[in-house]
């Protein structure tokens, strides 16, 4: 029993272990850094981030790879800026190609004490950039994301419940393009629409894209809070599907569904390409135009308009953070952009339970304690069994040691002997194991609903606890962790073994620098738990030692 007890706790500490090497390994990015909102002087998008339009000789109802054009030399090298601000946005757009260059979001500062600093979701500056960008893919004229808009002003805000932005550019060959970003009011959904009117003297056909061009974020985060940062395509077939930038690299993909999506995500935000209208087959790709940069998109259905014909090209996108209450209702499966991993179907439940128990609290740390206890209330009389054969496994400690010191250099007698008494005492050796096995799947699901929930990020708890999504500052948690981790060993029967009791003496210690680097809400919940089922624990021993001395 001592051996297994403490194969266990190993396992159990190599699982912990294990969780930030599957994020290295299996997702292998690194946190999108966030920055503080940049000048409003005109920047205009780099020579890397132009030479990506999709190839326009690939219809949609082509396969192939899909290729990349350069930039041309010809091309203007700097628009002017627009500015846009609603109420969760503040928005640039760069005339040329009518670019979103920067977009911030207005109600999620960079850090706590400095509300005046938003969260920059995309940016544009030589080292790191983060880019929308769309336009028209046609055999005759178009415009696309190189091509020189006009704007009848350089500020809008939004006042009522809807505000169109709209660009205008005009061909020679009498073809007219209004570009118009519809900002609605409350929501990090922005509805593009390309309006074309054939003015020429011949027919014109083409489609839209849109595109999200990024660059791989540098690593500089915590190495305990690795998240997924690359891009994603859902399909009906499959929901849910990463796109590491490596992908991206290897190969170009190209594939024509209806009712899906694409994004790129990294830890609390993320964007999204929405169909216009999910009956409609889009072509979803990816390209790689250079070494920085990384583009993912969708090119609508194309259309054939007459001489004095005009029609309309519709596409959504979502620029915000992975509420998940919000997504499900915007398109089939966004909701899965809050990547619970493999343990989703666990952690779906607790974040639904700890969500309606905030509804109540209005306090994410005591929603914690709350879903802690209920927790335990469902796992308690599974717990009590492997506490009460703990608890007479160390009620006849002294008996086994004397049958050690007996059969000291007779092992097979030694375990009969062994065998004997729990046969006699009717023990399960392996009784005390189940709780701890129960934990673990719960403690990963949890530890994910935890680190991927954005409404917990920089949510107070109390005292000096006022970021649940970050470690404790004072490592006070984490230190009441470890005492109560050995006030726990101290509950159970030692082992046998001088050298395990020694290894057993020093997890706690291990653990408590472990768990330093946690998020403080996951300590809080191993804290509460660990306090439960001390309690838990001491009645049923103290139970059982006075009814059945040993």
């Amino acid at each position: 029993m001592e051996t297994i007890r403490f194969i266990l706790l190993i396992a159990l500490g190599l699982v912990l272990t294990m969780i930030w090497q599957a994020w290295q390994e299996d997702y292998g990015q690194s946190p999108m850094t966030e920055v503080v909102m940049g000048s409003q002087q005109a920047q205009s998008p780099g020579k890397e981030q132009q030479a990506d339009i999709p190839d326009t000789n690939i219809s949609v109802n082509e396969a192939s790879p899909i290729s990349r054009l350069q930039a041309e030399n010809n091309l203007p090298t700097k628009g002017d800026i627009v500015r846009v601000k609603t109420d969760v946005l503040d928005v640039q757009i760069n005339t040329m190609g009518a670019t979103i260059q920067e977009l911030a979001l207005t109600n999620y500062p960079v850090k706590k004490n400095k509300t005046d600093e938003s969260v920059l979701l995309l940016k544009n500056n030589s080292e790191e950039f983060y880019l929308f960008q769309s336009g028209l893919l046609s055999k005759q004229t178009s415009a696309n994301h190189k091509t020189l808009y006009q704007t009848e002003q350089s500020f809008y805000e939004l006042s009522g419940d809807s505000l169109d932005v709209a660009f205008v550019w005009r061909s020679d060959s009498g073809i007219d393009v209004i570009k118009t970003f519809r900002f609605n009011r409350g929501s990090y959904l922005v509805e593009l629409k390309h309006d074309v009117v054939n003015q020429s003297g011949e027919t014109w056909s083409g489609s839209a894209y849109a595109q999200l061009n990024r660059t791989d974020p540098a690593d500089s985060g915590s190495p305990f809070l690795y998240t997924y940062t690359g891009a994603v395509i859902s399909t009906p077939e499959t929901r849910y599907e990463k796109i590491s930038f490596d992908d991206i690299k290897k190969e170009s993909l190209s594939i024509e569904v209806s009712n899906g999506w694409v994004a790129m995500l990294q830890h609390y935000f993320f964007s999204a390409l929405l169909p216009g209208n999910t009956e409609d087959v889009y072509r979803y790709y990816t390209l790689n135009p250079g070494d920085k940069s990384y583009v993912i998109g969708s090119v609508t259905p194309s259309i054939s308009l007459a001489v004095g014909e005009n029609a309309s090209f519709q596409q959504k996108m979502f620029f915000g953070p992975k509420l998940q209450k919000q997504l499900d209702e915007i398109a089939d499966g966004l909701e899965l952009t809050v990547d619970y991993g493999m343990l989703w179907f666990i952690a779906k439940p607790l974040y639904w339970v700890l969500d309606k128990i905030h509804a109540y609290t209005g306090n994410w740390g005591w929603s914690i304690i709350l879903l802690t206890l209920l927790i335990k209330i469902a796992f308690y009389r599974l717990s009590a069994a492997g506490y009460r054969s703990m608890a007479n496994m160390r009620r006849v400690q002294p008996r086994l040691v004397a049958i050690k010191e007996r059969y000291e250099n007779d092992r097979a007698r030694l375990n009969q002997a062994m065998m004997d008494i729990y046969k006699e005492e009717k023990i399960n050796p392996l009784g005390g194991c189940f709780p701890i096995l129960i934990q673990i799947p719960v403690f990963i699901a949890l530890y994910w609903v935890l680190l991927e929930t954005v409404e917990l990020r920089q949510s107070p708890f109390m005292f000096w606890i006022n970021d649940l999504s970050t470690k404790d500052p004072y490592f006070v948690l984490p230190l009441l962790m470890g005492i109560s981790m050995f006030v726990q060993q101290k509950l159970n029967p030692a082992p046998m073994d001088p050298i395990q009791a020694k290894v057993m003496s020093i997890l706690p210690i291990m653990f408590t620098v472990f768990f330093a680097f946690f998020p403080s809400g996951l300590v809080l919940y191993w804290v509460v738990n660990n306090v439960l089922s001390i309690a838990q624990q001491w009645m049923i021993t103290r139970s059982i030692e006075k009814t059945k001395p040993a």
